[in-house]
Order: structure tokens, then sequence, then C-alpha cells
């Protein structure tokens, strides 16, 4: 009996939280169409637990669009629950830092079981940018530069459970990132110290990453660089690797204090 079976309710529940953080990776807002299709529900379903979020203030229409976005509730909670970390004190100062060095976008995202989340972002002075990752974006583990430098420092088994069932993991992005091209990329991380995403998620747009450590030498976060391809080729890549392992060298002492 699977856990979500044997608990009351807890069905529902995943299902309210994958519509929440659904609407939350879509900025200007999502339809009940495209949020049931992407939540593997029937559109009555999905209507009936968005209207339920909405009444709870959790979500709210757009008033131009009638798009869902996310509601004033949740902002207030969260407002509350950042309270509890220190992302802005632990990370900012280094993805400021690597935005003003590199002139690229610069961004802190952290591992959230078998996917990356996007954090923070700053802006570098280049004015042509990447528009792949922004705040609230989500990742499968392994896909994009952040994913791939967290990966790359897991424990062989855990890479391996994620390697061995790749097309479902990585879901609509395993088309570019293929096994045997993460698995290079993942090598090559361990022998660079950085990730190297060339264009894998959007074609032209660039990535580079390092990877965060908690106290116990465990891959908890990445710092990364993102830009068109340009920006990125190889007679600059040392240079942009140096600043991020830098920064996530910065970031892991802190979090070891």
């Amino acid at each position: 009996m699977s856990a979500n079976s044997a608990v009351p309710g807890a069905q529902v529940v995943g299902r309210v939280a994958r519509l929440l953080r659904l609407v939350g990776g879509h900025p200007s807002g999502a339809s009940t169409t495209s949020l049931a299709h992407e939540a593997g529900l029937t559109r009555p379903t999905a209507h009936r637990l968005l209207t339920s979020l909405a009444a709870e203030g959790l979500l709210d229409t757009d008033p131009q669009s009638g798009q869902w976005v996310l509601g004033t509730e949740l902002y207030l909670l969260g407002s509350i629950a950042a309270s509890r970390f220190s992302f802005e004190e632990l990370a900012r100062p280094s993805i400021r830092r690597l935005a003003e060095a590199s002139g690229e976008s610069a961004f802190y995202s952290i591992r959230q079981g078998s996917e990356t989340m996007c954090l923070l972002r700053e802006e570098g002075s280049f004015p042509i940018r990447s528009f792949v990752l922004r705040e609230g974006v989500r990742f499968p583990l392994g896909v994009a530069s952040a994913g791939l430098a967290m990966m790359a420092f897991l424990p062989a088994g855990e890479q391996e459970a994620f390697l061995g069932r790749w097309s479902e993991h990585a879901g609509q992005f395993a088309a570019g990132h293929t096994e045997a091209t993460v698995r290079h990329e993942l090598e090559q991380t361990r022998l660079r110290g950085y990730s190297v995403n060339p264009g894998l998620v959007l074609e032209g747009s660039y990535g580079m990453g390092a990877a965060v450590f908690d106290g116990n030498g465990n891959p908890v976060g990445a710092v990364s660089l993102t830009g068109i391809e340009p920006r990125f080729r190889a007679d600059r890549r040392g240079l942009l690797g140096r600043l991020l392992m830098e920064e996530a060298h910065r970031i892991s002492t802190k979090l070891t204090r």
C-alpha cells in the first residue's frame, strides 16, 4: 500500500501542492485547462481544487486574463516562512559579485528532493540575456547547469537511482538531456569542479554552475550563470568557472559555520 493511499486525504494534499507549484511556475498566470494537463487531472477536478484554493486566498485570478495566479495568503505565509531561512544573507552577496564580475545573470538554486529550485537572481550588465531561469523555476535534478553541478557530487548510488529511470525523471527535458549526454556532463563536472550546460535547455542559451555543500559534504545548492552562447565560449569558461567555484566555496563555508 502506498503512502498516499494509507493516509486519508493525502492524495488530495498532493494534488493541491502540485497545482500550487505549477501556478508558481507561471508568473503571468495559467489556465485551468493547461494546469489540469500538467497536473495529470481532469479539467473538472482541477477546476474544483483551484476554486477551493482561491476561496482560501491561496490563489487568485488575474483581472485582465482571467488566468490563475498565486494569492495574497501565500505571500503572507511566504513572508513568515522566510524568517526561518537565511538565503538572502547566505547567497545574495555571492550572486551579486558574480553578476558584477561576469556581466551575466547570476542565480542561487537549492535542491528540493528530485528537483532544483531557483531562489535568487541578480542581473549582470550585459544587455542581452537568457530568460531560461528566474526565481521559482524548477528543473529535474541533473537538468540545467545548477542541477548538473549538484547531481555530479551526489553518491554514486543516488546518481544511478535517477539515471536508471532518466526519461521518466527528466520528463520534457529528456530529449535535450539524453542519459548519455548527462552522464558525460556529470563526469566533466567532477573533473573541472563546475558544470557547463551547452544549450541543452534552450538552443543558444548557455549556463555554468558550481555546487554548494553543507557541513556533511552534501550538495545542497548551486550558484550559476546564464547567458547567450558567444559569452560562454571555451576561452572564457575557465574564468567564469573560477568565479563560480570561489563564490560556491564562500557559501559552503558559511553553511558549515
